[in-house]
């Protein structure tokens, strides 16, 4: 069992330590009701009232609330930054040993470096490099000439397409596709026709794509995932679509191709972001925004209508859907006002319908 005094943690994450450093951890856990021997933390002040009553050994907090701990603990600007900093010192999903399973497909001319996994039924083809101390889980397929940096984890049923780069410390989830075909099509006189996908994708380092995210090749110049991206679980990023550094996008997000993203932003779950547009940096879309053009100041974003009970929510569409009508009718109102030509004929519209309802 991994175990961890306050001072260890303090001096490897740079912390403050209140109480008895040499106060020894083994895991993390919840602050209510918390464990012997396990470290929470207290990144909500709203719970400050469970510091008296946690089991849990110690506790992560910021300088102004070590006053209402109970006990040992350890001092942080960020206490969840730490926390996670720390929780991934005790996830057993991170060891493994080296090797290469005997069910696994490995080309000749492929280079598997030193401290790696192989997992069974893999398969990795000829020319593809796997950097030093990667993961790659079974039944991952990695085409050829891939590059895979060093410390990568597939965790399982992978797909790299050809010539896809990832950078060091990427982490990518079961049922991912990285480098599929592109949807280039072209409409010829019997139907479409594809468009060959000749580019392929960059993944800069540090960066983890959900289960089942998918991110497709370029057309010609490749699709580009910069450093410290985070993508949740069924996304789908198009073709030649660039995605800016330390970028979060949420859940079922679509983005069309040659769309750019800026860095920094946070798209939520279910976003639908257009084609040839672009997205300025620190940007937050809300969910299930339609973003059809391009957002050019940092802010917050949003559109659609919000959950409301069903009979005033067809109220509201209704009355969305007489807007163009209303608008045409203050107009010939305000043409009145000013004495134009409509105030003379006492009409509504151009069609000469009253307005005595607007």
């Amino acid at each position: 069992m991994t175990r961890f005094s306050l001072r260890e943690l303090s001096e490897r994450f740079d912390l403050g330590v209140h109480g008895d450093a040499a106060e020894q951890v083994d895991g993390v856990c919840t602050l209510e009701p918390g464990v012997p021997g396990k470290l929470g933390f207290l990144s909500n002040p709203k719970l400050r009232g469970q510091l008296a009553q946690t089991r849990a050994t110690a506790v992560i907090v910021t300088e102004k609330d070590v006053v209402a701990l109970n006990g040992s603990g350890l001092i942080a600007r960020d206490p969840y930054l730490a926390y996670a900093r720390i929780a991934a010192l005790f996830d057993p999903d991170r060891h493994f040993e080296a090797g290469i399973h005997p069910s696994a497909t490995v080309d000749p001319t492929a280079r598997v470096a030193e401290g790696c996994w192989v997992g069974p039924n893999a398969v990795i083809e000829a020319g593809a490099q796997i950097g030093a101390g990667s993961f790659i889980g079974p039944g991952c397929v990695i085409a050829r000439d891939v590059r895979i940096g060093e410390s990568c984890r597939l965790v399982a049923q992978v797909y790299l397409g050809p010539r896809v780069s990832l950078g060091a410390r990427c982490e990518l989830h079961p049922g991912s596709v990285v480098g599929g075909r592109g949807f280039g099509n072209a409409r010829g006189p019997e139907g479409w026709e594809a468009v060959p996908q000749l580019g392929s994708v960059r993944v800069g380092n540090d960066v983890e794509i959900g289960a089942n995210t998918c991110i497709d090749r370029g057309a010609l110049d490749d699709t580009v995932i910069e450093d410290g991206v985070r993508l949740d679980n069924l996304i789908q990023i198009a073709h030649n679509c660039h995605i800016g550094a330390h970028t979060a996008i949420a859940a079922c997000t679509g983005i069309a191709g040659s769309a750019r993203v800026g860095r920094r932003c946070m798209i939520a779950g279910g976003v639908g972001i257009a084609g040839h547009i672009e997205i300025a940096d620190d940007v937050v879309i809300l969910g299930f925004a339609m973003v059809t053009g391009s957002v050019a100041q940092k802010g917050v974003y949003g559109s659609g209508l919000p959950l409301d009970e069903a009979r005033e929510w067809r109220k509201t569409v209704a009355r969305l859907r007489r807007l163009e009508r209303t608008e045409q009718r203050l107009r010939v109102l305000e043409r009145r006002v000013e004495g134009g030509p409509e105030g003379a004929t006492g009409t509504g519209s151009q069609s000469g319908e009253p307005i005595n309802d607007v």
